[in-house]
């Protein structure tokens, strides 16, 4: 089967398409024919090393997170799920390896994909719905009314978290570029800006939560449009960040929060629920598996409104 994968940390430039063995489930594995595979910022962050305490140093290591496709043999525990079953989910996103033709998986990592939507739609929810849940679980209580602010709204975070937040009541603000700004409004924002046009800073209007997905909104520039007990969730925080909000919580009533993502085959089983319901997701790109390099190249530039993904079988 054909898998793309590196043997060192670099550029894009290492990853390569290679040819190895179709594995064999056993226990609760699970084998999958994969059939499309979403790209996150997450899946260069570590090919670059940037996450090597988390990552390791062995070598090879295959890419991407995010799946979905058809089982197609399961082990001798697995109780849940049999051949045919049209699934997704994701793996350990320091492992790796979504990205080939045949997945093997553990029966807790997956969930039934709802009929409504495609392989490519189910492939794009795992990581950036996982997010958009445990944001609004763990760090940042929202009713009817909250002003929430949400910094990159137009990215596959984005596109779920304001969908979620207006399930919860809350009065959205979504922040994007010219091209992405209907998709903002079309997915629930009450209200939108243009980072390339609006003065985000200096609108007069303060926030409950202030959420920066896209990694421009600082903490220390985003105090100026929170009010006195808001938090601020930083979705892609570094080693840094992640201590320094921890020190900052215990002297001010504006809270800094990171999210630290952590998957789970609940918030899968939330996520098809709501996808069932309706819940609307774009795959902004699709890129042939063949393309890998060419599709990582164009990602990582920014400006794909939902999620691009690949197709795989």
């Amino acid at each position: 089967m054909k898998k793309v994968s590196y043997d060192h940390y670099g550029s894009i430039a290492a990853l390569e398409m290679i040819e190895v063995p179709v594995p064999e489930p056993a226990g609760t594995q699970l084998l999958i024919q994969v059939k499309a595979v979403a790209i996150n910022p997450l899946d260069w962050k570590i090919l670059e090393g940037k996450m090597k305490l988390m990552s390791g140093s062995t070598f090879p290591k295959g890419i991407g997170i995010d799946f979905s496709g058809v089982v197609q043999r399961v082990g001798a525990g697995v109780g849940r799920f049999r051949p045919g079953d049209a699934v997704f989910g994701a793996v350990d996103p320091f492992k790796g390896g979504a990205l080939a033709e045949y997945l093997l998986v553990r029966e807790r990592d997956i969930a039934l994909k709802p009929k409504n939507i495609s392989f490519e739609q189910a492939a794009a929810l795992p990581t950036v719905g996982t997010a958009a849940l445990q944001i609004f679980d763990r760090l940042a209580t929202l009713g009817k009314g909250t002003e929430v602010l949400i910094n990159g709204a137009s990215g596959g975070i984005g596109m779920v978290a304001i969908q979620i937040a207006k399930r919860k009541g809350a009065h959205v603000t979504g922040v994007a570029g010219t091209p992405s700004l209907a998709w903002v409004k079309k997915w629930g924002s009450d209200a939108v800006l243009d980072y390339r046009k609006d003065d985000i800073l200096n609108g007069g209007k303060k926030y409950d939560v202030v959420l920066d997905l896209s990694g421009k909104l600082p903490y220390q520039a985003a105090k100026k449009i929170m009010k006195p007990d808001a938090v601020y969730v930083n979705s892609i925080p570094g080693p840094r960040e992640i201590v320094g909000s921890f020190v900052h919580n215990l002297f001010s009533k504006q809270k800094y929060k990171v999210l630290l993502l952590k998957q789970a085959q609940a918030h899968l089983e939330t996520l098809s629920a709501y996808a069932a319901a309706g819940m609307d997701i774009l795959v902004g790109a699709s890129f042939p598996m063949a393309s890998f390099r060419q599709a990582y190249a164009e990602a990582s530039t920014g400006g794909i409104a939902g999620k691009a993904v690949f197709t795989v079988g």
